[in-house]
């Protein structure tokens, strides 16, 4: 197996490459100015380790898989083109007014709480560029009005006057009847063809998103079409870079799904947040080889700290409505949770409450934290564990990067010190106390809403700074065990090594499973297995526009199902792809009862109120090789004596402690650190708090346990 999985970060860009039995790891800072440069130069480190040159690397792998924040910094720099909506007339308003509270969409839990003083999100699509066309299909998709062409011809030349260079169709009801986008395509198309230079892209909402409600709809096209542009230009820049050095094959995207594609079959809001999924597919996977079925992955990067959850009853979590930015949309992501919590995010002292805060701002790659030496001044949690004395300033970063004390410690002490009367070191310690205290809690709650219990899980913890911090998080959830993963550092890169090219279409459709007021199953299987059939061609042919063998192709059925109008919907993969008898939606019934109640508690199920589908969604799939992960088998033993000590100080402890610090080379798999302890590795470093103590596993893996 050879291939390359690069995952660009806030701060780093992250390369794993698998080159035969080489299995490499390596950094650089991203380049937010030009990411085709910040994976190139991670490649190249990658590949001297190996002592072959690029060319010679992309010449001979299988793949080159990528996940990129193009679209997040799209949307950050608001540099998308002009975008013009094309509407049913009469829903004009329905993006501008957004929701109820759509105000708060995007804000922290503070500004939620203060919705009349929140800001306005700057529109991406003015109100100016917002067209009705006269048309009408209602909520069962009958035509109530047709089409008039000459209206939409005078629509779209007013907006292409007014300088639009991308067209959205969002129109009512589109989804259960999507003739009249398709018509509305027919006819901008003939007034701009593909093959002139006039030529505009044209996004149609039922292909963005197959579900019910029109703003969320609506504003999941706008985002893809404003993304489409730099998304087109920046990944065509990589491809050229990557066919000059010798790649000849599809690239490779990374999906907020789960799943990657080639370029050509990757819309643009698939690729926001899908860095961090990547790792959690990578936990998906490690669940199943280390015979660990409940696990919390925390992935703590230079930018911030994301959180996941792998269950025992294989459910699949996905957050039907995701906020990106300021917007709700409706697209199916993996769910994760993103805290203000990673190596850069910056310190401060809020005087309103007297109390030391971290994050969300985060210093990034540029400047970066104050010991970075590039230009920061603030704060930041790696300025203070470096000032606690658990990073080697002349080995961070593989030693790409020198650390400044001086620098840190200026920092801390103008702008926590001074305000809070705090000595240099319980400062710091405060503010390692209010990051680890920021991750348990935003842990805990995810954990908890989704009916668990974090005692019952193994936390997993990667990214640059998860090992520093895993102790602290852990100790105060009550977890005993925590994981640090092979190639930790970059888990996320690695993620995308074990990905497979999947789609997902789905489709709002309101089917009543078991009527409680008649006492009825259903009995009619007709709609679910024609929306099953569709849903499922279309994922196929998405996967054969690819070249992929159509015998290799798979389909999986997932459901949305709710008791009656509850609020609390849970998706359940079905045992079967098509319903054929009373036995199979009684299977369905029992199957989502046990699911239920292993999350809310026995007794929390409600079939007095019905059974209901909202959703039906048809994941269609191919498997890819994965390489192998396997968990230690060593017997443990101690470890040998420290290559060095080092004063460090720990919260709730008071001076300086004398702790042992081991170089990961030092140590063989089944040796056993007592706590308080460093490992330093290349690219990270794993710190055993005291009460703890760390086990070494293979290719980099560690076992963190709790010993008090």
């Amino acid at each position: 197996m050879r291939q390359v999985s690069v995952d660009i970060g806030g701060t780093f860009t992250d390369c794993f490459l698998v080159y035969d039995d080489a299995y490499v790891e390596a950094k650089s800072l991203t380049t937010h100015h030009h990411l085709a440069s910040g994976f190139m130069e991670a490649l190249a480190q990658a590949c001297a380790q190996i002592n072959l040159d690029v060319q010679t690397v992309l010449s001979t792998v299988d793949a080159v898989r990528y996940a990129t924040t193009l679209g997040t910094n799209a949307l950050i720099e608001r540099s998308g083109p002009a975008v013009g909506i094309l509407t049913t007339a009469g829903f004009e308003s329905t993006v501008p007014l957004m929701r109820a509270r759509g105000y708060g969409d995007g804000l922290t839990a503070a500004e939620q709480s203060n919705l009349p003083a929140a800001d306005r999100p700057t529109p991406l699509v003015p109100v100016t560029r917002i067209a009705g066309i006269r048309e009408r299909i209602d909520y069962a998709g009958k035509v109530m009005l047709s089409v008039d062409d000459d209206d939409v011809r005078s629509q779209v030349r007013r907006l292409v006057d007014q300088g639009t260079q991308a067209f959205v169709v969002a129109l009512t009801n589109a989804v259960v009847n999507p003739a009249h986008e398709k018509q509305v395509e027919r006819i901008v198309l003939d007034e701009y063809p593909t093959y002139l230079l006039g030529a505009i892209p044209i996004v149609l909402s039922h292909r963005v998103s197959g579900r019910k409600g029109e703003y969320t709809r609506t504003m999941s096209s706008i985002i893809d079409a404003y993304l489409h542009n730099q998304m087109y230009h920046g990944l065509a820049s990589l491809e050229i870079e990557l066919r000059r050095n010798g790649y000849t094959k599809p690239m490779l995207l990374v999906h907020n799904t789960g799943g990657m594609a080639q370029l050509n079959s990757t819309a643009s809001l698939q690729t926001i947040h899908s860095g961090p999924v990547a790792g959690l597919e990578a936990t998906n996977y490690l669940s199943k080889t280390y015979d660990q079925p409940n696990l919390i992955a925390t992935d703590m990067g230079g930018t911030s700290f994301d959180i996941g959850l792998v269950t025992s009853d294989g459910v699949k979590f996905y957050d039907f409505n995701p906020v990106i930015d300021r917007w709700l949309v409706s697209t199916p992501m993996t769910y994760l949770h993103t805290l203000g919590a990673g190596g850069g995010s910056i310190a401060r002292y809020d005087r309103m409450w007297g109390a030391i805060e971290v994050g969300p701002e985060s210093a990034g790659s540029d400047p970066g934290p104050a010991c970075y030496g590039r230009g920061g001044r603030l704060p930041t949690t790696t300025d203070t564990n470096l000032v606690l004395g658990y990073l080697d300033a002349d080995n961070y970063a593989g030693g790409t990067i020198k650390l400044s004390l001086r620098r840190a410690q200026r920092a801390i002490e103008e702008h926590i010190c001074k305000p809070t009367g705090l000595s240099l070191v319980d400062a710091a310690k405060a503010i390692k106390r209010k990051v680890d205290s920021n991750m348990a809690n935003a842990i805990f709650k995810e954990v908890a809403v989704k009916g668990y219990n974090p005692k019952h899980f193994v936390a997993l913890s990667y990214g640059g700074g998860g090992p520093l911090h895993a102790c602290g998080y852990a100790a105060q959830l009550g977890i005993q065990h925590v994981l640090i993963p092979p190639f930790s550092s970059v888990f996320s890169a690695l993620g995308a090594g074990h990905m497979n090219q999947l789609h997902i279409h789905e489709r709002s459709l309101y089917l009543m499973v078991y009527d409680a007021t008649a006492r009825q199953l259903l009995d009619d299987y007709q709609v679910f297995n024609d929306t099953v059939a569709e849903l499922a061609a279309k994922g196929r042919d998405d996967l054969l526009r690819q070249g992929v063998d159509p015998a290799a192709i798979q389909s999986r059925v997932e459901v949305d199902l709710r008791y009656g109008n509850q609020l609390a919907q849970m998706g359940v993969v079905c045992p079967f792809e098509r319903l054929t008898s009373h036995r199979d939606v009684v299977d369905l019934l029992d199957l989502f009862s046990n699911l239920y109640a292993q999350r809310f508690g026995e007794g929390s199920q409600a079939p007095e109120a019905g059974v209901r589908i909202n959703v039906i969604r048809v994941v269609s799939y191919v498997d890819h090789d994965k390489f192998s992960m396997q968990p230690s088998q060593a017997e443990p033993r101690p470890a040998p004596s420290p290559a060095r000590w080092r004063e460090c100080y720990y919260p709730g402890i008071d001076g300086a402690v004398k702790t042992a610090v081991y170089d990961v080379a030092g140590l063989e798999e089944g040796h056993v650190v007592e706590g308080p302890a460093l490992v330093e590795t290349p690219r990270t470093t794993y710190l055993a708090e005291p009460g703890w103590q760390i086990t070494i596993g293979r290719t980099g893996s560690a076992v963190l346990t709790r010993t008090i």
